[in-house]
């Protein structure tokens, strides 16, 4: 007797960052759905990288957008990963989770200090309680031009005036947090900080694989243990004053070595650049920037569709 046929590998779609572009999240997911096959985009894993907010101007647009996903299409399944922006606001609007030993957020400023007057970090009311992430986020920094972007800032170091703005306020307004509903706060407070899953089926020159995908926002330290990296990521342990594998550059561009050889993906957005090396996938291309597409990578085809006309191509 034949054997029955085998279920189609599930569509797996990781969205590179966002950040406050929602005519470039249209155009992405227009754009998706008709390059893909009906079923696959129904059914799809959708994995958003992180950085909904900053730079661009409709944050909360963009958020509306999110929240909408599940009811516009319940079969497929929808993750929302944390990026550092993210993290920084939700700091700001006192949505962070609390650290689980109960120790306050002050304890995260030390490490950071030296910067605290050149970045202009947010002294305002409840400003005390406040991860250092969420402060600098906040504030305005002294110096408007950023000499690594060849760009002015926008209000602070994350970029954040037009997150505020999006949402009726003032840069550095403590009512933003009176501002944001309270679905998107949920959704802040929400996002986690890894997706793991397993058997997601990947085309190489080869033939096609079994993995396991881990996203990550900007990804894996390759000098840090990796047990303690994944119980950070698992847990969402605030006490750490700069989340690495949400805000590193250098150290997290590789696959680390405990998971060289193990057939596992590592994707991440967060370096505003694409980037592909064996297993490893960096899908940022925008950066944020109103001059550049935001990008997803399908698996198992590793198809990157852009969010501009003709944005299809085969890796």
């Amino acid at each position: 007797m034949d054997a029955p046929p085998s279920n189609p590998p599930r569509t797996v779609i990781c969205v590179g960052d966002v950040h406050g572009h929602i005519s470039k999240l249209e155009s992405l997911w227009s754009n998706l759905q008709s390059a893909l096959p009906a079923d696959a985009f129904a059914t799809a894993l959708v994995v958003f990288l992180g950085d909904y907010n900053d730079r661009g101007p409709h944050t909360r647009r963009v958020l509306d957008f999110l929240l909408a996903l599940p009811a516009r299409h319940p079969a497929q399944r929808h993750v929302f990963l944390c990026g550092n922006h993210d993290l920084a606001f939700a700091a700001f609007i006192g949505v962070l989770p609390p650290p689980p030993d109960g120790s306050p957020f002050s304890v995260t400023w030390d490490e950071y200090l030296h910067n605290e007057e050149h970045e202009g970090w947010f002294r305002g009311p409840g400003h005390e309680g406040m991860h250092v992430q969420g402060r600098r986020w906040g504030g305005v920094i002294k110096e408007r031009w950023d000499p690594k972007k060849g760009l002015p800032c926008k209000g602070s170091i994350y970029d954040a005036q037009p997150t505020f703005e999006s949402y009726g306020v003032a840069h550095g307004s403590p009512d933003l947090a009176k501002a944001v509903p309270e679905e998107h706060k949920s959704f802040l407070r929400d996002l986690v900080w890894i997706h793991e899953e397993e058997n997601v089926p990947v085309d190489t020159d080869e033939g096609q694989i079994v993995c396991k995908l881990i996203a990550v926002h900007a990804g894996l330290e390759r000098s840090m243990d990796l047990n303690e990296q994944l119980r950070v990521l698992r847990t969402k342990d605030t006490r750490v004053p700069k989340v690495q594998m949400l805000s590193g550059r250098q150290d997290v561009w590789d696959i680390p070595n405990d998971l060289s050889g193990k057939q596992t993906v590592i994707v991440s957005g967060h370096h505003g650049k694409l980037h592909i090396d064996g297993l490893r996938f960096i899908i940022d291309e925008s950066g944020g920037y109103e001059d550049k597409p935001i990008a997803a990578i399908v698996f198992p085809s590793k198809t990157l569709i852009r969010s501009t006309e003709g944005a299809a191509s085969q890796n």
